[in-house]
């Protein structure tokens, strides 16, 4: 038995095997450009065909950035570069320094003629464009029964809602006939009542996208009376459904995060919901309470049998206050009584008379003050003490006090 070599060696070998070709260093190759994806790190990645074969081809960022325009899914293009072995996968490909135009292929200039048709009749005007139910209970799919497409629906639809209802329609998406069957599909669940349809497939190349691009399918998606989200190939891929349909998503996967409601998180959002509720009313029953004990506290002091006993005392301090007052006014007036009692003591004619002299009153009752006012004969009265004397004036005279010429003293 010979020797035995590893895959990495045997891939090594037809590197350098094909990197030695001369006419595979640098060459032309025309064809049609199919599976066109541009990676985030500026590396273009391409199939390049023809009617009978295809090679996978790569453009480098620095040779990428350097293009006058951007390549496209079926433009004809002559690729110049060179032939060379990826070792890790075991594939040769053409590794792309320079890509030209050569014109469109043939089923690319279909589609822009489809699509400027449709666009002229106003299929693609957004006043015709239904808006997406938020909440729905039935999701209709058209794409096929097996492949990552459906399972992708599926798999978010039911993360996203356990609850809800998913009608495939397996239609045929690739090939001869499945433009038909995907606008069949399109009719079918649109009768039975479903309240969102997804029509979709995974990504490919133009020709395994074509049903997609077919009128029948367009016009299919306009007349459907169900809001339809257009979910064909990757996000790079456009096809004339996604212009036609309600609302157009990047991936299948997409699709359905767009249609289901997202109940999980809805969830989340109503139990968040209730404790800030929950955590409201226990605010405002404590802040009511507050206010209920504010409330009873000033009734308290508001109520008329609290007013009645605070009046009440009220009354009792302004008695006490003017009884003392009394007092002490009553005090100071008794004081300025004695006072004045004393001095009218002193200044009283009992007092006078007491000390042994007489009030005298003449003849018409006048008080005798002057003895030149009397005549001898004259009737007085002597008022004293302790009575009356009724006495005849015998004579006048004079007392030489010096007081006047007639000063008279009366016997």
């Amino acid at each position: 038995m010979g020797q035995i070599y590893s895959v990495s060696q045997v891939n090594l070998y037809l590197k350098r095997l094909i990197n030695g070709d001369v006419m595979l260093r640098s060459l032309e190759i025309r064809g049609e450009l199919s599976n066109v994806k541009y990676h985030s790190s500026g590396h273009v990645y391409f199939t390049l065909k023809d009617g009978k074969a295809a090679i996978s081809g790569v453009m480098f960022a620095t040779e990428a950035y350097a293009l006058s325009f951007r390549i496209e899914n079926g433009m004809q293009v002559i690729v110049s570069g060179g032939i060379s072995v990826y070792e890790k996968a075991g594939t040769y490909q053409i590794y792309a320094r320079s890509i030209r135009r050569e014109g469109s292929g043939e089923l690319y200039e279909r589609f822009l003629k489809l699509k400027q048709e449709l666009e002229d009749m106003g299929m693609f005007a957004a006043e015709y464009k239904q808006p997406i139910p938020k909440y729905i209970r039935r999701l209709g799919v058209v794409t096929a029964s097996t492949g990552a497409a459906i399972r992708d629906i599926i798999n978010v639809s039911r993360r996203r809602d356990p609850f809800i209802e998913i009608f495939l329609y397996p239609a045929k998406v690739q090939g001869e006939g499945a433009a038909e069957s995907v606008a069949e599909g399109i009719r079918t669940l649109d009768r039975f009542g479903v309240d969102t349809i997804i029509v979709g497939r995974g990504g490919g190349s133009i020709e395994d996208l074509w049903a997609f691009n077919e009128e029948i399918t367009a016009r299919a998606i306009f007349d459907c009376e169900t809001p339809v989200i257009s979910a064909v190939g990757h996000e790079t891929d456009t096809t004339i459904a996604d212009f036609t349909a309600d609302l157009r998503a990047p991936t299948p996967s997409a699709a359905a995060e767009l249609a289901v409601f997202d109940y999980s998180a809805f969830t989340g959002e109503l139990a968040e919901y209730r404790l800030a509720l929950l955590s409201g009313i226990d605010r405002r029953i404590r802040a009511g309470r507050q206010q209920v004990e504010n409330l009873s506290l000033r009734l308290e002091r508001m109520h008329p049998g609290a007013v009645i006993r605070e009046k009440r005392l009220r009354l009792d301090r302004l008695e006490s206050d003017l009884i003392t007052a009394l007092a002490a006014k009553l005090e100071r007036k008794k004081a300025k009584a004695a006072l004045y009692e004393e001095r009218l003591k002193r200044l009283s004619p009992q007092e006078k008379l007491s000390a042994g002299y007489a009030y005298v009153k003449g003849p018409e009752g006048r008080p005798v003050t002057d003895a030149g006012g009397v005549q001898p004969g004259d009737r007085l009265t002597l008022v004293m003490r302790n009575g009356r004397i009724e006495a005849d004036v015998a004579k006048v005279e004079k007392t030489g006090s010096g007081t006047g010429a007639d000063d008279r003293r009366v016997i």
